[in-house]
């Protein structure tokens, strides 16, 4: 994670110089856009492959327990599940050693905090998204209504054990997690390039072993799938879906 001193780097000019474009006719421009659109499906496609792959992925039971102080008092691991099946961390920089302290947080981790999805459509498909900061609990809550992030669940760490076995002490990332009953597995990580183009509901829950719960997805055998485009909602009308503790599903927890 890249730090440094003062409040940040001055935003770029919009007035610099943009080079040259090459102008064509509208029948030349239009072949140049399908081809490029072959490529861009293509790509596409060989995306839906990856995740199907992450999705096979093993998993690793997590074996220690955590501290982390959220507005509402303290909770475990467990307990920021909020009772759904699956777990999203982000590891969110905002510290004394950390660019914009303290008025400010990391100024890549704010601007990935800015492009996420509401937590709403994640937990329709029993999904909770977390982020957690090493600072005390009443910087984190000044910082969020600052910034408009009160609909992102934020936690404060005691201390640094939870970064330092998932990866992300010095550099921010995102770790999954997916449970059984009061057992927990870790089952997927990304940090450096790439967590740029998460944001969108379908990017995160194309990390996690359940994925968008589709039927057009590839998924190993016992998956929940339904009908695509059935469960989308305005993120205030999911109902019990999206309130923490929702009503649980029928089997495993």
């Amino acid at each position: 994670m890249a730090r440094q001193e003062g409040p940040g780097v001055p935003a770029p000019s919009m007035r610099e110089p943009m080079g040259d474009f090459d102008v064509v006719s509208e029948d030349e421009w239009n072949l140049a856009r399908e081809k490029l659109l072959a490529e861009e499906k293509a790509l596409m496609k060989a995306k839906d492959r990856l995740a199907a792959k992450r999705r096979l992925l093993p998993v690793t039971e997590v074996d220690r327990n955590y501290k982390f102080i959220g507005t509402n008092g303290d909770r475990d691991l467990l307990g920021l599940f909020e009772g759904r099946r699956q777990l999203i961390v982000y590891r969110f920089f905002y510290a004394p050693d950390v660019e914009n302290w303290p008025d400010g947080a990391c100024s890549g981790c704010s601007l990935f905090a800015d492009t996420v999805v509401h937590p709403a459509h994640l937990a329709a498909r029993d999904t909770t998204l977390a982020f957690v900061t090493a600072a005390p609990i009443d910087k984190v809550e000044s910082l969020r209504e600052r910034m408009g992030w009160n609909h992102i669940p934020f936690y404060s760490l005691p201390d640094e054990r939870f970064s330092r076995d998932f990866g992300v002490e010095e550099m921010f990332g995102i770790n999954v997690f997916i449970r059984r009953s009061e057992r927990i597995f870790r089952t997927y990580f990304l940090n450096g390039r790439g967590i740029e183009e998460i944001g969108p509901v379908w990017s995160f829950l194309d990390m996690t072993p359940l994925g968008r719960q589709e039927n057009w997805q590839e998924v190993p055998h016992g998956r929940p799938q339904e009908d695509p485009y059935t469960w989308w909602r305005l993120h205030d009308n999911y109902g019990p879906a999206a309130a923490p503790n929702p009503p649980q599903p029928k089997g495993d927890a």
